[in-house]
């Protein structure tokens, strides 16, 4: 091999594949392109968002089906079964592994579903499928029980910004205006907000672009990325609501499943 420069995508490599590629090319320098594949990336073309779009369908059918059958459920990791189980059912795989977290757990936004009784109050279930090899990624929160008029609040607070911050995505806007938007209109309650605003999703859970504090990144057209602002209070409970959305000259909403405060 005469070349003396060769590009790999670092993501992409296991540690011993990649010890194996410096033992035969020993005098070849690699560039690792990894955020340049995630770049390219981005934006979507019109196969890989009717793919998306079909995707986002079979998680709103899959989550709306938990959500009924929700009091025949005793334990978080019953409900999480049931969601991976429906998705199996349909042929298609998950995103990543579904999140049940009730009462104080939902606290914790990274929760593993327990094998104990679901808690009474808040329910925070994220969920997502593949179709086709891309995913989708949405996250609804149940109340079990009667909520109170403060968990009511904080809850409206929560989706009135959630539908805010998605109104006001326009072409070009950086992520982070649409971080400090909302960290903005939480006010008070904004150092419960623990984590970035939401991602790109694709043939990866997590892709470009990072809506965070810090990030560069701007909204171009055919993007597709979550919206999922959350508050998390430490031992009490937690709220997140997330939706995929497809940025094409306006924002589109690609998961359907109601965002009213659901009691069970």
């Amino acid at each position: 091999m005469k070349t003396k420069n060769i590009a790999i995508d670092k993501n992409n490599f296991t540690l011993n594949s990649y010890k194996y590629f410096k033992k035969q090319f020993k005098n070849i320098s690699a560039k690792d392109i990894a955020l340049d594949c995630m770049k390219l990336r981005q934006t979507k073309t019109e196969k890989e968002i009717k793919f998306i779009k079909k995707s986002c369908s079979f998680a709103d059918k899959i989550l709306q089906k938990a959500i009924k059958n929700f009091k025949d459920f005793r334990t978080e990791s019953q409900a999480a079964a049931f969601l991976e189980y429906e998705a199996k059912k349909l042929g298609l795989e998950l995103s990543f592994n579904p999140i049940v977290a009730s009462g104080s757990n939902g606290s914790m936004p990274h929760h593993s579903p327990a094998n104990a009784k679901l808690k009474k109050g808040f329910c925070v279930m994220d969920f997502g499928v593949k179709y086709r090899g891309y995913c989708s990624d949405i996250t609804r929160t149940v109340y079990l029980g009667k909520p109170n008029q403060k968990e009511k609040d904080i809850y409206n607070l929560l989706l009135k910004i959630q539908k805010s911050a998605i109104s006001v995505i326009e072409s070009n806007k950086k992520c982070s205006k649409l971080y400090d938007f909302v960290v903005k209109n939480l006010g008070n309650y904004k150092e419960y907000f623990t984590h970035g605003l939401g991602h790109g999703v694709g043939v990866e859970i997590h892709e470009l672009p990072n809506l965070t504090l810090n990030s560069k990144d701007r909204i171009r057209n055919s993007m597709v990325f979550t919206i999922e602002p959350g508050v998390y209070f430490p031992g009490k409970f937690g709220i997140r609501i997330e939706d995929t959305v497809l940025f094409r000259d306006k924002p589109i909403t690609l998961t359907k499943t109601s965002k009213d405060l659901i009691t069970i």
